[in-house]
């Protein structure tokens, strides 16, 4: 690294957190999200490190886009309102009791726009139903269509059980 750009870094730690925030957008060419200074401190110093040693190759770029637009990953958590807007009542007791009160009555169908493409699930009473084959869970489903891992709920957005 060259030594104006240790000299550079060693001046954030001296800088407002305005001044960071305008240095951020400078480098970055974007408007700044957050106002805590180690973190702008990171990001700054890791922009002038990589400007200074040539940054990523063209193909690492390229894989990085790929993964990044295959994702599903929230930067931030739901807020407190929109939580709320999708819990479910609890199901009155009409015999099955062990019914989880996320999930809508059998019969129906669960839906998700995944890749492009409209997933739709129907709710059995022992299970679930995707495309003629039966499931034990809206995991496995999640699971097979994403290629990992994942919690059915979540897959799906059904929203959060209730205590």
């Amino acid at each position: 690294m060259k030594p104006s750009t240790e000299i550079e870094i060693a001046k954030l730690d001296d800088m407002t957190v305005d001044q960071l925030i305008a240095k951020y957008e400078d480098l970055f060419e974007e408007a700044c999200r957050s106002r805590h200074r180690k973190y702008l401190t990171r990001r700054i110093a890791w922009r002038l490190q990589s400007r200074d040693e040539g940054g990523l190759s063209n193909h690492a770029k390229q894989r990085a886009r790929e993964i990044a637009a295959t994702s599903d990953v929230r930067t931030t958590p739901p807020r407190a309102d929109v939580i709320d807007r999708v819990r479910r009542k609890k199901p009155e007791l009409d015999g099955y009791v062990d019914w989880d009160p996320r999930l809508p009555p059998p019969g129906s169908y669960v839906e998700r726009l995944y890749k492009g493409k409209m997933i739709r699930v129907l709710v059995l009473t022992d299970g679930f139903e995707y495309e003629g084959r039966r499931y034990r869970s809206l995991s496995n489903i999640a699971g097979e269509l994403s290629g990992s891992s994942y919690n059915g709920f979540v897959f799906f957005k059904l929203g959060v059980r209730e205590k």
